[in-house]
């Protein structure tokens, strides 16, 4: 139910660690991170994304979860609405109200994907804000490029609009390629701001480094905002942050081989389930699984099973099976 590789932290990016320790890297850095990491961030946007960034477009934080936190204080406004395609991780809605913004949920059907027509529908004139969020939790839905030049023509209509992308799942990807929108439509790109991390493909969840790339003044707001509030990310995790995106990177490709034949098993098993049905997931390591097929029925202790809530709770009880 963690959303967290099982994997250990690669060696190479452990000792580095160990190293920034040894020579006594242990002070304050920039609020914002230091230079290395971030000149290690901009490298890596070049090379995996064909996106270029200075310094002072780059906010290192702790985890994508703060850098996110930070950009909606630094920018949403009572009464700004931000589009949430659904379904989606379950941060964003409240952090969006956490700063007297509007959530606009939209129900995503089609492969639990946003397309241009629904997007269109909900935007009015204080739509501040889409998050796009790919590869997606929970579903793994992934954004196509022809899909995000889509999305991306409907965002050239109204200018008033900022997107910001979750990328974090970018390396953990299956039957497609990656691509960010930024990178699909170039006008888009003082509008959009990436956000990314080390937590899942190198399984560095607890050594808490994510990042954002933008708009410089924005990006300026965000580390004042984190000045004021934890100061610089862990410097030992920076060290070993720069140490994973400059280090090798042939792990990933056995990593996703062994995701994706536990996806394989797992998606056959749950659909072989009476009641239970699971969509193959493009990315990401989670599936995102109907139980529409038991509603109405009942445990064997005679419980009436309404709702999703009531099968986890199932789940729990009878079977000590924990999921979201």
């Amino acid at each position: 139910a963690a959303g967290e590789p099982d994997f250990d932290t690669p060696d190479h990016i452990k000792k580095a660690a160990i190293q920034a320790i040894s020579e006594g890297k242990t002070k304050y850095t920039a609020v914002d991170g230091t230079r290395e990491l971030k000149e290690a961030i901009i490298n890596k946007l070049r090379k995996d994304n064909n996106l270029e960034y200075t310094l002072n477009q780059i906010c290192v934080g702790t985890g994508a979860k703060q850098v996110l936190f930070n950009l909606f204080m630094a920018t949403i406004n009572s009464g700004d609405e931000v589009i949430i395609p659904a379904p989606y991780w379950v941060s964003y809605v409240d952090m969006v109200s956490l700063f007297g913004g509007l959530p606009v949920v939209v129900e995503c059907k089609q492969n639990f994907k946003l397309t241009a027509e629904l997007l269109k529908s909900r935007i009015t004139k204080k739509t501040k804000w889409l998050i796009l969020n790919s590869p997606n939790n929970p579903a793994g839905a992934v954004y196509t490029c022809d899909e995000l030049k889509d999305i991306a023509q409907i965002l050239l209509e109204y200018p008033h609009m900022n997107v910001v992308t979750d990328d974090i799942y970018e390396h953990i990807i299956y039957d497609e390629k990656f691509f960010t929108i930024a990178q699909v439509e170039p006008k888009l790109y003082d509008r959009v701001f990436v956000v990314n991390g080390v937590s899942k493909a190198y399984a560095m969840t607890g050594w808490r480094i994510g990042y954002i790339a933008g708009r410089s003044d924005v990006v300026k707001a965000i580390s004042t905002l984190q000045s004021q509030s934890t100061s610089n990310p862990n410097s030992i995790a920076q060290a070993a942050a720069a140490a994973a995106l400059n280090g090798d990177h042939s792990f990933l490709k056995e990593r996703t081989r062994i995701f994706k034949s536990r996806r394989d098993f797992m998606v056959k098993e749950l659909n072989s389930a009476p009641g239970l049905s699971a969509s193959v997931p493009q990315g990401a390591f989670y599936l995102f699984v109907s139980c529409e097929g038991l509603l109405s029925k009942s445990t064997k202790s005679g419980k009436i099973i309404n709702n999703d809530l009531d099968f986890t709770e199932y789940l729990l009880g009878d079977h000590l099976v924990a999921v979201v």
